[in-house]
C-alpha cells in the first residue's frame, strides 16, 4: 500500500453510514452533508484498484472510521500476523478517526467462517481477549474500540455477565467500546432479558462510537421471537427509542447506520442517517451550551 496522504481527521458527533460501492458516484457527485463514513477493513486490503481510488477521493472530503470484521479477536488461537499488518497499513494510509473490532471469533485452526461467533464469558476467555486487544493496540499504535456482539444463545461455561466481561477488557487494556444498540435489542429478545436494564448498566463513559441497524424478525422452534442481526432494513422504532436513552446518558456520540445487505439507493440510506441526526442535534446543542456556560 502507498504511504499516507492524509492528516488525522477526528470523527464528529454526527450520524455516519457504511460506505458501499453502490454509492461512490452519488457521494462524489452530490457531496452530501453527512458526518462521516465507515469502511469494513477487509474490503480494502488489496494494494490498489478502483476501491482505493474511490476511497481516497471520499477520504479527501470526509472523516473515516475503520471497522474490522475478520480479526477473530475472541478465537482460541494467535492473531493472524499478516492480517494485523494489513490492518496497520490501512490505518496508516487513511488515518481513520476511529478503529474498531468485534468481540467475536470467526476462525479455528486453518478454517475461517463467515459468521461472527460469540465467546463464553469467563476468566480464561477474558485473559485471551485482553491479550489480543493489547496486541492489536500495540501493532496499530492506537486505541481500539471493542463492539458488544449480537447473540442467540448463552454459554453454560460463562461465569460473568457480558457487561462484567466488557468492563474487564477495558480495565486490563485501556481500550474503548463500540456500543451496538441493535445488538442489545437482538440479544435481549433472543435470551429473554431486559434491554433497558442492560443499557443502563453499560459503561457508557468508555463508548467512542454507536452502531444502529435493522434486524429480521423470525420465530424459533417453539414459536418464540427470534431476531436476526440482518443489517438489511431500516432501524426499528424500538431500537431507535433505546438509542435515544443511550444518547441521554452519553451525550452526542458518533453514530453509524449499518445497512450491509439488500443495500438501498443513496437517498434511502441518507434518510436513515437523518433519522439519527434528529436525535443527535439536540444532544450536540446541549453539549455546546454546557461548554459555553463553563467558558463564561
Amino acid at each position: 500500500m502507498t504511504a499516507a496522504a492524509f492528516a488525522p481527521m477526528p470523527i464528529p458527533p454526527r450520524a455516519g453510514v457504511g460506505l458501499k460501492p453502490e454509492h461512490y458516484a452519488a457521494i462524489l457527485d452530490t457531496a452530501p452533508d453527512i458526518g462521516w463514513f465507515e469502511i469494513h477493513a477487509e474490503n480494502y486490503m488489496g494494494a490498489g484498484g478502483p476501491p482505493h481510488r474511490y476511497l481516497t477521493a471520499i477520504r479527501d472530503r470526509y472523516p473515516l472510521s475503520l471497522h474490522g470484521v475478520g480479526l477473530s479477536i475472541g478465537a482460541a488461537r494467535p492473531l493472524d500476523k499478516d492480517h494485523l499488518r494489513r490492518l496497520r497499513a490501512l490505518n496508516e494510509r487513511y488515518q481513520p478517526g476511529l478503529f474498531s473490532e468485534h468481540l467475536a471469533w470467526s476462525s479455528h485452526d486453518t478454517v475461517f467462517m463467515s459468521d461472527l461467533l460469540p465467546v463464553p464469558y469467563n476468566e480464561e476467555t477474558l485473559a485471551r481477549v485482553a491479550d489480543h486487544v493489547d496486541e492489536v493496540q500495540e501493532t496499530m499504535g492506537r486505541r481500539m474500540l471493542l463492539e458488544n456482539p449480537s447473540t442467540y444463545v448463552a454459554f453454560e461455561a460463562s461465569t460473568m455477565s457480558e457487561i462484567e466481561f466488557l468492563k474487564g477488557v477495558v480495565r486490563r487494556t485501556g481500550c474503548g467500546l463500540l456500543l451496538d444498540v441493535n445488538n442489545i435489542h437482538v440479544s435481549a429478545t433472543n435470551q429473554r432479558y431486559d434491554a433497558v436494564d442492560y443499557l443502563d448498566a453499560f459503561p457508557i463513559e468508555h463508548v467512542g462510537e454507536i452502531h444502529l441497524a435493522g434486524y429480521a424478525p423470525e420465530t424459533d422452534d417453539n414459536g418464540d421471537p427470534l431476531l436476526i442481526d440482518a443489517h438489511d432494513r431500516p432501524i426499528d422504532p424500538l431500537v431507535l427509542r433505546l438509542y435515544e436513552r443511550a444518547i441521554a446518558r452519553a451525550g452526542a456520540v458518533p453514530t453509524l447506520v449499518e445497512w450491509d445487505n439488500d443495500v438501498p439507493d443513496w437517498p434511502t440510506l441518507f434518510a436513515e442517517a437523518e433519522r439519527v441526526e434528529h436525535v443527535l442535534r439536540p444532544a450536540r446543542r446541549r453539549s455546546e451550551e454546557r461548554s459555553l456556560a463553563v467558558a463564561v
